[in-house]
């Protein structure tokens, strides 16, 4: 079974999300909470799930606060984040953060399974609208550069982008593939100047929207 926590302050929206859960006999919600406080103080006491999946806007701790406590405590349970499309500059926040996901409110339930496995199992998954929107030029098309050589890219390389997309931090991911943390740091560097990205974030978002990983 894979074990499944539901965070949003909306009740309506998140008992709809649960009822569409209930419908995959592998799904199993094992706690709710309307706040990322209450998801925080409800993870000692209702048990861990596999996977966490969060509203962005909520009173008292917010989608993106709950994420980055989760991290600075070295949890690293999955999150998918529910979103709007207006809400961009969240999207971007919530990514570098260490969520590991993205959906639209307006999933459908096959979406919503696909999260889930590909979240739950260490994956990254995202919509392809919010990706655009951080990315895309003006006329929103990904156009990859005619020089731009996907085998300029080694397997560790690669392995070390996906550890980013699920926001693991550098020392996560030395102890993860088994390397000393200033050769991971020399990995980012390098990735970074193939990909022409000034940043982790954008270095993640461009390989999704190129299907790097």
């Amino acid at each position: 079974m894979t074990r499944i926590a539901l965070v949003d302050d909306q009740v309506l929206i998140r008992e709809g999300i649960a009822r569409l859960i209930e419908l995959e006999e592998t799904f199993d919600v094992i706690w709710q909470a309307s706040n990322g406080q209450e998801a925080l103080d409800k993870l000692a006491g209702f048990g861990v799930p596999n996977i966490i999946i969060s509203d962005i806007r909520m009173p008292v701790l917010d989608g993106i606060q709950l994420v980055k406590a989760l991290r600075a405590q070295a949890c690293i349970i999955p999150v998918l984040m529910l979103t709007t499309f207006d809400e961009h500059e969240l999207f971007v926040s919530a990514l570098n953060a260490g969520a590991n996901g993205f959906l639209l409110k307006d999933i459908n339930f096959e979406k919503l399974c696909l999260a889930i496995h590909t979240i739950s199992e260490g994956g990254f998954l995202a919509e392809p609208q919010l990706l655009n929107r951080e990315l895309l030029p003006d006329n929103g098309i990904a156009t990859i550069p005619k020089n731009f050589n996907f085998e300029d890219f080694s397997e560790k390389e690669k392995q070390i982008l996906r550890y980013l997309a699920a926001g693991f931090s550098n020392k996560e991911i030395a102890s993860s593939v088994f390397l000393a943390e200033g050769t991971v740091k020399n990995h980012i560097s390098n990735i970074l100047g193939k990909l022409d990205c000034r940043d982790r974030t954008q270095a993640v978002i461009k390989a999704l929207q190129w299907r790097l990983i």
